[in-house]
């Protein structure tokens, strides 16, 4: 019998599966499809507070978030790194006290150590305000962080495997039933099914948690999520400099304009929709589009349009229905219900943001202590991810050793694979010194050392899995390059 099943394999599974799993007990993780596949790769991909939930009087998430923004910038310096935020002044919407204010409280709240505080920007002397329009003339600017959302992911997992659990992915649960002392669980995939029995469950299904507890027969038609949509729009570079906006929307949102894929596009998001279609198939509405567009053009000089978009991603997040009155107020915090009325414990992870995960999975461990009271402490805030051991998180002295080691690998293409990999770069780049012993190159920096990489050590089982969660390289590939690359890898028959 295994200690403990999580249900999901999103930031807060795989981030339960890694806690769990460091403190000493037999884990099973199980995702219906690939890891981070639905919600947890259709973020804004911000390590952030959340400036905005200051003026929902949220203190506390925010303060949350702030301390884990420093934590995991500490943990992953190749995924997560400093961003600066540019927030233009719009006299027509908030005053400039208050948000003067509510920069100061943000500068102050969670301790914040490694980046620099805000500051006032003006036009006459800022390029940063040039790509807008001449009514900006005044901006604040403050620091927040970056991550690749996806990769966070898989090197959770990556992380939970190695220290003992087993990740199934593409495996759905698909029973459950309860016992007095245990729980038994069919799992069903392209291979069969088979049934095991665990000591507990982590239900963090996203947005299918209402369903698992309906297969468990705890709290079937009792709906507890409230689901909501945001899409994003991803158009060629709208602005020059490593920098981001924050743009205010008249009808109370906001927005971010943020440099994406290596500054060679501008990603802008995102919407708050209500939901009730198909999970599985979340797509942005020429709506959304025109909004996203609508509300940039407000600020940016050029405006834009959308035939300017080049690609867009949309997710479902699954939310705890407070009963908030709008989707845009439904709290990002998450609540833990853990049910052991029927016998066996199972837990139940609502809502949450990317940012405040670590800790989520330890408040999950907390509450499960007692039916694990031999399982060891807390390990995680002071731990580095795969890849993240970066001496002093100093990320650039990193990278200016590798292109001495590397010499023989074109610069742009090391600079891209460190930050993905981090120290994990060594393991993909054993006895390979060129370009040409990385095997062959399908376009876009994408080569077949770094495809057998990531089936062999990241869970990767097909061409999508790569082109769009582990890597954001189908932006960077033609439509015939990708179905090139797709031919290839189903007919290589990756075991693994």
């Amino acid at each position: 019998m295994h200690d403990l099943l999580v249900i999901g394999g999103g930031i807060n599974g795989t981030g339960v599966a890694r806690d769990a799993a460091g403190r000493g007990l037999d884990v099973v993780l199980v995702e219906k499809d690939d890891l981070a596949q639905h919600t947890s790769s259709a973020s804004t991909k911000l390590i952030h507070g959340g400036l905005r939930y200051l003026e929902m009087y949220d203190f506390a998430l925010v303060r949350k978030a702030l301390i884990e923004r420093e934590i995991l910038l500490r943990a992953a310096p190749h995924i997560i790194w400093p961003m600066r935020f540019v927030l233009p002044y719009d006299k027509d919407l908030r005053p400039a006290w208050l948000i003067r204010l509510g920069l100061f409280l943000y500068d102050h709240l969670g301790g914040r150590e490694m980046l620099p505080p805000t500051r006032t920007l003006r036009r006459k002397s800022s390029p940063k305000l040039d790509p807008l329009k001449d009514e900006f003339r005044l901006a604040f600017e403050y620091s927040d962080c970056w991550v690749e959302d996806s990769r966070l992911v898989v090197l959770n997992a990556v992380d939970a495997k190695e220290r003992g659990a087993e990740i199934l992915t593409r495996t759905a649960c698909s029973r459950l039933v309860r016992h007095s002392d245990r729980w038994e669980a069919d799992f069903t995939s392209v291979t069969g099914t088979e049934t095991r029995t665990f000591r507990a469950v982590v239900n963090s299904a996203g947005g299918w948690v209402d369903e698992v507890l309906g297969l468990a027969g705890a709290g079937a038609g009792q709906p507890n999520l409230r689901l909501v949509k945001g899409s994003h729009i991803i158009v060629p570079k709208w602005h020059d400099g490593p920098h981001a906006y924050f743009f205010q929307n008249g009808d109370g949102r906001i927005m971010f304009a943020i440099p994406y894929e290596r500054g060679e596009f501008t990603l802008i998001g995102t919407t708050d929709v209500p939901y009730t279609a198909d999970k599985n198939k979340v797509e942005i509405s020429p709506e959304e589009i025109d909004y996203l567009c609508a509300g940039a053009s407000e600020y940016y000089t050029k405006p834009i349009s959308p035939s300017d978009v080049v690609a867009t991603y949309s997710g479902v997040r699954p939310l705890y229905d407070d009963h908030a009155a709008s989707a845009s107020k439904v709290t990002r915090d998450y609540v833990l219900k853990r049910d052991a009325s029927g016998g066996a414990p199972i837990l139940s992870v609502f809502g949450g943001k990317i940012t405040t995960y670590r800790e989520l999975a330890e408040h999950v461990l907390e509450e499960m202590a007692p039916d694990f009271p031999d399982m060891g402490e807390p390990w995680t805030r002071e731990a580095r991810l795969p890849g993240g051991d970066i001496p002093l998180a100093d990320f650039d002295s990193f990278l200016g050793g590798l292109h001495f080691v590397f010499s023989g690998i074109p610069s742009p293409l090391l600079s891209r694979l460190a930050r993905a990999y981090g120290t994990r770069l060594k393991v993909l780049l054993k006895g390979k010194k060129t370009l040409a012993d990385l095997g062959r190159d399908f376009g876009g920096g994408l080569t077949e050392a770094e495809v057998r990489y990531l089936v062999e050590h990241e869970f990767a089982r097909s061409a999508e899995d790569i082109l769009k969660r582990r890597s954001k390289l189908y932006l960077h590939m033609t439509e015939a390059e990708q179905r090139e690359f797709t031919a290839w890898f189903e007919a290589a028959r990756f075991n693994g």
